[in-house]
Protein backbone atom coordinates (compact mmCIF):
# COMPACT_ATOMS: atom_id res chain seq x y z
CA UNK A 1 0.00 0.00 0.00
CA UNK A 2 1.08 3.57 -0.72
CA UNK A 3 0.55 6.34 1.86
CA UNK A 4 0.37 9.97 0.72
CA UNK A 5 1.06 12.58 3.42
CA UNK A 6 -0.15 16.11 2.73
CA UNK A 7 0.48 19.01 5.19
CA UNK A 8 -2.48 21.38 4.89
CA UNK A 9 -2.75 25.00 6.03
CA UNK A 10 -5.64 27.08 4.66
CA UNK A 11 -5.97 24.99 1.48
CA UNK A 12 -9.75 24.76 1.18
CA UNK A 13 -9.57 25.42 -2.56
CA UNK A 14 -6.99 22.69 -3.21
CA UNK A 15 -7.63 19.55 -1.16
CA UNK A 16 -10.48 18.11 -3.27
CA UNK A 17 -8.66 18.72 -6.53
CA UNK A 18 -5.51 17.14 -5.14
CA UNK A 19 -7.32 14.03 -3.94
CA UNK A 20 -9.07 13.56 -7.30
CA UNK A 21 -5.78 13.86 -9.21
CA UNK A 22 -3.95 11.53 -6.82
CA UNK A 23 -6.71 8.92 -7.17
CA UNK A 24 -6.60 9.26 -10.94
CA UNK A 25 -2.81 8.83 -11.11
CA UNK A 26 -2.56 5.90 -8.70
CA UNK A 27 -5.15 3.88 -10.64
CA UNK A 28 -5.40 0.39 -9.15
CA UNK A 29 -2.74 0.99 -6.49
CA UNK A 30 -4.00 0.51 -2.96
CA UNK A 31 -3.45 3.80 -1.15
CA UNK A 32 -4.38 6.10 1.71
CA UNK A 33 -4.02 9.88 1.73
CA UNK A 34 -3.40 11.56 5.08
CA UNK A 35 -4.16 15.27 5.22
CA UNK A 36 -2.54 16.93 8.24
CA UNK A 37 -4.47 20.12 8.97
CA UNK A 38 -1.95 22.49 10.55
CA UNK A 39 -4.37 24.76 12.41
CA UNK A 40 -6.19 26.11 9.34
CA UNK A 41 -8.46 29.11 9.89
CA UNK A 42 -10.53 28.57 6.73
CA UNK A 43 -12.86 25.70 5.83
CA UNK A 44 -10.12 23.17 5.10
CA UNK A 45 -10.94 20.88 8.02
CA UNK A 46 -14.67 20.78 7.25
CA UNK A 47 -13.92 19.81 3.65
CA UNK A 48 -11.50 17.10 4.81
CA UNK A 49 -14.14 15.64 7.14
CA UNK A 50 -16.65 15.60 4.30
CA UNK A 51 -14.15 13.92 1.98
CA UNK A 52 -13.31 11.32 4.65
CA UNK A 53 -16.99 10.48 5.08
CA UNK A 54 -17.28 9.79 1.35
CA UNK A 55 -13.91 8.12 0.69
CA UNK A 56 -12.29 5.36 2.77
CA UNK A 57 -8.86 6.37 1.42
CA UNK A 58 -9.01 9.83 3.05
CA UNK A 59 -7.60 10.21 6.55
CA UNK A 60 -7.18 13.48 8.38
CA UNK A 61 -5.29 14.76 11.41
CA UNK A 62 -6.10 18.16 12.86
CA UNK A 63 -3.69 20.12 15.09
CA UNK A 64 -4.84 22.27 18.00
CA UNK A 65 -2.99 25.20 16.40
CA UNK A 66 -0.40 25.93 13.73
CA UNK A 67 2.75 23.95 14.54
CA UNK A 68 4.50 24.30 11.18
CA UNK A 69 5.09 22.35 7.99
CA UNK A 70 7.80 20.05 9.37
CA UNK A 71 5.66 19.08 12.37
CA UNK A 72 2.77 18.29 10.02
CA UNK A 73 5.04 16.07 7.93
CA UNK A 74 6.24 14.27 11.03
CA UNK A 75 2.67 13.61 12.22
CA UNK A 76 1.82 12.16 8.82
CA UNK A 77 4.89 9.92 8.76
CA UNK A 78 4.14 8.60 12.24
CA UNK A 79 0.62 7.58 11.24
CA UNK A 80 1.23 6.27 7.74
CA UNK A 81 0.46 2.57 7.28
CA UNK A 82 1.88 2.15 3.78
CA UNK A 83 4.86 0.13 2.60
CA UNK A 84 6.05 3.39 1.07
CA UNK A 85 5.14 6.96 2.00
CA UNK A 86 5.03 9.92 -0.38
CA UNK A 87 4.94 13.45 1.04
CA UNK A 88 3.72 16.34 -1.07
CA UNK A 89 2.20 19.81 -0.75
CA UNK A 90 -1.52 20.49 -1.04
CA UNK A 91 -1.30 23.31 -3.59
CA UNK A 92 -0.65 20.96 -6.58
CA UNK A 93 2.72 22.57 -7.33
CA UNK A 94 4.09 19.09 -6.66
CA UNK A 95 2.54 17.43 -9.74
CA UNK A 96 0.51 14.28 -8.97
CA UNK A 97 1.39 13.15 -12.50
CA UNK A 98 4.85 12.29 -11.12
CA UNK A 99 3.51 9.77 -8.57
CA UNK A 100 3.69 6.72 -10.91
CA UNK A 101 7.35 7.57 -11.65
CA UNK A 102 8.24 7.74 -7.93
CA UNK A 103 6.50 4.43 -7.27
CA UNK A 104 8.19 2.82 -10.28
CA UNK A 105 11.67 3.81 -9.00
CA UNK A 106 10.76 2.44 -5.55
CA UNK A 107 9.73 -0.88 -7.09
CA UNK A 108 13.09 -0.88 -8.90
CA UNK A 109 14.80 -1.10 -5.51
CA UNK A 110 15.35 2.49 -4.35
CA UNK A 111 14.57 3.22 -0.68
CA UNK A 112 14.42 7.00 -1.18
CA UNK A 113 13.07 8.63 -4.32
CA UNK A 114 13.39 12.39 -3.90
CA UNK A 115 12.55 15.18 -6.30
CA UNK A 116 14.47 18.27 -7.33
CA UNK A 117 12.78 21.32 -8.79
CA UNK A 118 13.87 22.27 -12.31
CA UNK A 119 14.67 25.98 -12.04
CA UNK A 120 16.01 26.41 -15.58
CA UNK A 121 12.86 28.28 -16.50
CA UNK A 122 13.12 31.52 -14.52
CA UNK A 123 9.51 32.46 -15.16
CA UNK A 124 8.38 29.31 -13.36
CA UNK A 125 9.76 30.35 -9.98
CA UNK A 126 10.99 33.92 -10.40
CA UNK A 127 14.57 35.22 -10.48
CA UNK A 128 14.64 36.25 -6.81
CA UNK A 129 13.21 32.95 -5.58
CA UNK A 130 15.56 30.97 -7.82
CA UNK A 131 18.70 32.77 -6.62
CA UNK A 132 17.65 32.73 -2.96
CA UNK A 133 17.05 28.99 -3.26
CA UNK A 134 20.52 28.40 -4.71
CA UNK A 135 22.07 30.49 -1.93
CA UNK A 136 20.07 28.54 0.67
CA UNK A 137 21.39 25.16 -0.49
CA UNK A 138 24.98 26.34 -0.86
CA UNK A 139 24.93 27.84 2.62
CA UNK A 140 23.28 24.90 4.35
CA UNK A 141 25.54 22.36 2.59
CA UNK A 142 28.68 24.29 3.56
CA UNK A 143 27.73 24.90 7.17
CA UNK A 144 25.97 21.62 7.92
CA UNK A 145 28.22 19.16 6.09
CA UNK A 146 25.25 17.77 4.17
CA UNK A 147 24.97 17.34 0.41
CA UNK A 148 21.41 18.36 -0.42
CA UNK A 149 20.74 18.77 -4.15
CA UNK A 150 19.77 22.33 -5.16
CA UNK A 151 16.03 22.51 -5.63
CA UNK A 152 15.36 19.49 -3.40
CA UNK A 153 11.78 19.48 -2.15
CA UNK A 154 9.66 17.77 0.50
CA UNK A 155 8.07 15.90 -2.41
CA UNK A 156 9.60 12.45 -1.96
CA UNK A 157 8.94 8.75 -1.54
CA UNK A 158 10.38 6.90 1.46
CA UNK A 159 10.39 3.15 1.99
CA UNK A 160 8.86 1.88 5.26
CA UNK A 161 12.27 0.98 6.70
CA UNK A 162 13.40 4.60 6.19
CA UNK A 163 10.20 5.83 7.87
CA UNK A 164 10.90 3.56 10.85
CA UNK A 165 14.37 5.12 11.26
CA UNK A 166 12.99 8.68 11.09
CA UNK A 167 10.18 7.92 13.54
CA UNK A 168 12.71 6.67 16.10
CA UNK A 169 14.49 10.02 16.26
CA UNK A 170 13.59 11.61 19.64
CA UNK A 171 14.79 15.13 18.87
CA UNK A 172 12.19 17.87 18.24
CA UNK A 173 11.88 20.21 15.24
CA UNK A 174 13.38 17.82 12.71
CA UNK A 175 14.62 19.30 9.44
CA UNK A 176 13.43 16.37 7.33
CA UNK A 177 15.01 17.54 4.09
CA UNK A 178 18.42 17.33 5.74
CA UNK A 179 17.68 14.23 7.81
CA UNK A 180 16.69 12.19 4.76
CA UNK A 181 20.04 13.12 3.18
CA UNK A 182 21.95 12.33 6.39
CA UNK A 183 20.59 8.83 7.09
CA UNK A 184 21.71 7.38 3.76
CA UNK A 185 20.00 4.39 2.08
CA UNK A 186 19.78 3.78 -1.67
CA UNK A 187 18.34 6.89 -3.29
CA UNK A 188 17.65 8.46 -6.66
CA UNK A 189 16.60 11.95 -7.75
CA UNK A 190 13.73 12.75 -10.09
CA UNK A 191 13.40 16.21 -11.63
CA UNK A 192 10.10 18.00 -11.87
CA UNK A 193 8.79 21.31 -13.18
CA UNK A 194 6.61 22.98 -10.53
CA UNK A 195 3.08 23.63 -11.65
CA UNK A 196 1.20 26.84 -10.93
CA UNK A 197 -0.48 26.95 -7.55
CA UNK A 198 -4.05 25.69 -8.05
CA UNK A 199 -5.65 28.06 -5.52
CA UNK A 200 -4.67 30.48 -2.75
CA UNK A 201 -1.29 31.95 -1.87
CA UNK A 202 2.01 30.49 -0.69
CA UNK A 203 2.34 30.20 3.09
CA UNK A 204 6.15 30.25 3.10
CA UNK A 205 7.31 33.78 3.93
CA UNK A 206 10.95 34.96 3.94
CA UNK A 207 10.86 34.73 7.74
CA UNK A 208 9.78 31.08 7.63
CA UNK A 209 12.43 30.25 5.02
CA UNK A 210 15.13 31.89 7.17
CA UNK A 211 13.93 29.97 10.23
CA UNK A 212 13.98 26.72 8.24
CA UNK A 213 17.55 27.38 7.07
CA UNK A 214 18.74 28.25 10.58
CA UNK A 215 17.10 25.12 12.00
CA UNK A 216 18.72 22.96 9.33
CA UNK A 217 22.20 24.39 9.87
CA UNK A 218 22.17 24.15 13.68
CA UNK A 219 20.62 20.68 13.67
CA UNK A 220 23.42 18.99 11.76
CA UNK A 221 26.62 20.86 12.54
CA UNK A 222 28.59 22.83 15.14
CA UNK A 223 30.56 24.54 12.39
CA UNK A 224 28.99 27.97 13.16
CA UNK A 225 30.34 27.68 16.71
CA UNK A 226 33.81 26.87 15.40
CA UNK A 227 33.57 29.78 12.98
CA UNK A 228 32.74 31.98 15.99
CA UNK A 229 36.06 30.97 17.56
CA UNK A 230 37.93 31.84 14.36
CA UNK A 231 36.22 35.23 14.09
CA UNK A 232 37.02 35.89 17.74
CA UNK A 233 40.70 35.03 17.19
CA UNK A 234 40.88 37.28 14.11
CA UNK A 235 39.36 40.19 16.03
CA UNK A 236 41.79 39.59 18.91
CA UNK A 237 44.78 39.67 16.54
CA UNK A 238 43.51 42.80 14.79
CA UNK A 239 42.96 44.45 18.17
CA UNK A 240 46.47 43.51 19.34
CA UNK A 241 48.05 44.92 16.16
CA UNK A 242 46.12 48.15 16.54
CA UNK A 243 47.17 48.32 20.20
CA UNK A 244 50.86 47.99 19.27
CA UNK A 245 50.41 50.71 16.65
CA UNK A 246 48.85 53.07 19.22
CA UNK A 247 51.69 52.46 21.74
CA UNK A 248 54.37 53.10 19.09
CA UNK A 249 52.61 56.30 18.04
CA UNK A 250 52.58 57.52 21.63
CA UNK A 251 56.12 56.64 22.75
CA UNK A 252 58.08 56.92 19.50
CA UNK A 253 56.30 59.54 17.43
CA UNK A 254 55.02 61.32 20.56
CA UNK A 255 51.59 61.58 19.01
CA UNK A 256 48.44 60.96 20.96
CA UNK A 257 46.34 58.73 18.80
CA UNK A 258 43.46 60.79 17.49
CA UNK A 259 40.42 60.02 15.47
CA UNK A 260 37.15 59.52 17.26
CA UNK A 261 35.56 58.35 14.01
CA UNK A 262 37.84 55.33 13.69
CA UNK A 263 37.38 54.54 17.37
CA UNK A 264 33.60 54.58 17.11
CA UNK A 265 33.71 52.41 13.97
CA UNK A 266 35.89 49.85 15.74
CA UNK A 267 33.60 49.78 18.78
CA UNK A 268 30.47 49.38 16.66
CA UNK A 269 32.04 46.62 14.54
CA UNK A 270 33.34 44.62 17.48
CA UNK A 271 30.08 45.05 19.38
CA UNK A 272 28.07 43.89 16.36
CA UNK A 273 30.29 40.85 15.86
CA UNK A 274 30.02 39.96 19.54
CA UNK A 275 26.23 40.14 19.43
CA UNK A 276 26.12 37.95 16.30
CA UNK A 277 28.38 35.36 17.90
CA UNK A 278 26.33 35.50 21.08
CA UNK A 279 23.23 34.87 18.95
CA UNK A 280 24.87 31.80 17.36
CA UNK A 281 25.69 30.38 20.78
CA UNK A 282 22.20 31.27 21.98
CA UNK A 283 20.64 29.36 19.08
CA UNK A 284 22.37 26.15 20.15
CA UNK A 285 21.62 26.72 23.83
CA UNK A 286 17.99 27.44 22.96
CA UNK A 287 17.65 24.19 20.98
CA UNK A 288 19.09 22.28 23.94
CA UNK A 289 16.68 24.04 26.29
CA UNK A 290 13.68 23.16 24.11
CA UNK A 291 14.76 19.52 23.86
CA UNK A 292 15.21 19.12 27.64
CA UNK A 293 11.56 20.10 28.17
CA UNK A 294 10.52 17.17 25.93
CA UNK A 295 7.37 18.83 24.70
CA UNK A 296 5.70 17.21 21.69
CA UNK A 297 6.16 18.64 18.20
CA UNK A 298 2.39 18.94 17.84
CA UNK A 299 -0.90 18.46 19.69
CA UNK A 300 -3.81 16.66 18.05
CA UNK A 301 -7.30 18.14 18.19
CA UNK A 302 -9.20 15.74 15.93
CA UNK A 303 -8.63 12.75 13.63
CA UNK A 304 -10.40 9.84 11.97
CA UNK A 305 -7.37 7.54 12.32
CA UNK A 306 -7.88 4.66 14.75
CA UNK A 307 -5.08 4.17 17.32
CA UNK A 308 -3.49 7.41 16.18
CA UNK A 309 0.15 8.01 17.10
CA UNK A 310 0.25 11.33 18.93
CA UNK A 311 4.00 11.86 18.65
CA UNK A 312 6.71 11.75 21.30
Amino acid sequence: MISIVVPTFNEEGNVKALFNKVKQQLGKEKFEIIFVDDGSSDGSLDILKSMAAENDEVKYISFSRNFGHQAALRAGLKNAKGDAVISMDADLQHPPELLPKLISEWKNGYDIVYTTRDDNSAEKVGIIRKNSSLLFYKLINYLSGLSIDPGAADFRLLDKKVIDVINNFPEPNLFLRGLVNWIGFKSIAVKYIPAKRFSGKSKYSIKKLFSLALNGITQFSVKPLRMSIIVGLIMTIVGAIYGVFAVVEYFVAHNIASGWTSLIIIILMTSGIQLILLGVVGEYVGKTFVQTKQRPDYILADTNIKNVNEGR
